[in-house]
């Protein structure tokens, strides 16, 4: 099992729940964030880099999301893994009710994964929608198509169920939060966890201090990864 636990002091830039307003069109986020520790007898670094776009028009909204995280420990690769996303939100019916589509390709070394493709659509719910409180549920299917690292060629479809919710105090203080359960339909024990977990505090309208938490489980490989870092968030609409 491979686990890592980072503390990073660093510029840490995301895209968080994008809420369009009528006149925003785009979003553009560039994240940086690293960290290095060092004693007599040990050094460990991790780096974390992403860029995202986003693009609202008319009733669809775009993202691309492109993620890499990288790190050593002593002499020991602990971390390589990439992640590339592109997914759209459909609002054509009753409000706070959108459909999903989702295009996936991750290729992770503390999660044994070579190559893993996953595509599939779905819908999502808004149990609360307002500018200081998100609450979001969505379900759906997808179709894993993974080579692992004992170069096991493997596919499967998934159930993929969201819990995604945003609340701010005063716009002063946010917590964010995206997590998904990943089972397979026809393997019990063939799941993914995905969970990410904000605290932010602003200090100026596009710029927050924040503490960020992350956890991935690949149940089938028998491996996770946790992260905690802390620093700035950059976000910007057009």
């Amino acid at each position: 099992m491979s686990k890592l636990i980072t503390i990073s002091l660093c510029l840490y830039c995301r895209i968080a729940i994008a809420q369009y307003n009528d006149t925003t069109h785009y979003h553009v986020v560039l994240s940086a964030a690293g960290s290095i520790n060092k004693t007599n007898t040990d050094k460990a670094y991790l780096l974390n880099n992403s860029l995202n776009f986003g693009i609202k028009k008319n009733n669809v909204v775009l993202n691309a999301t492109n993620t890499w995280v990288y790190g050593k420990q002593n002499a020991n690769l602990t971390n390589n893994d990439f992640s590339s996303s592109l997914f759209f939100n459909l609002y054509k019916t009753f409000k706070h009710f959108y459909y999903w589509g989702l295009l996936n390709y991750n290729t992770s070394y503390s999660l044994k994964v070579n190559n893993q493709l996953l595509a599939g659509a779905g819908i999502a719910y808004s149990l609360i929608d307002k500018k200081d409180a998100y609450l979001n549920i969505s379900d759906g299917i997808l179709y894993d198509q993974s080579n692992l690292l004992a170069n096991l060629n493997y596919n499967t479809y998934r159930n993929s169920f969201r819990l995604q919710y945003h609340f701010a105090v005063k716009e002063l203080i946010t917590l964010d939060g995206s997590n998904f359960l990943q089972s397979s339909l026809s393997n019990s024990n063939d799941y993914i966890i995905r969970s990410t977990t904000t605290l932010g505090f602003k200090l100026r309208k596009w710029i927050s201090l924040t503490t960020a938490l992350t956890y991935n489980k690949m149940n089938i490989t028998r491996s996770d990864n946790l992260t905690f870092t802390y620093g700035l968030v950059l976000d910007k609409y057009f």
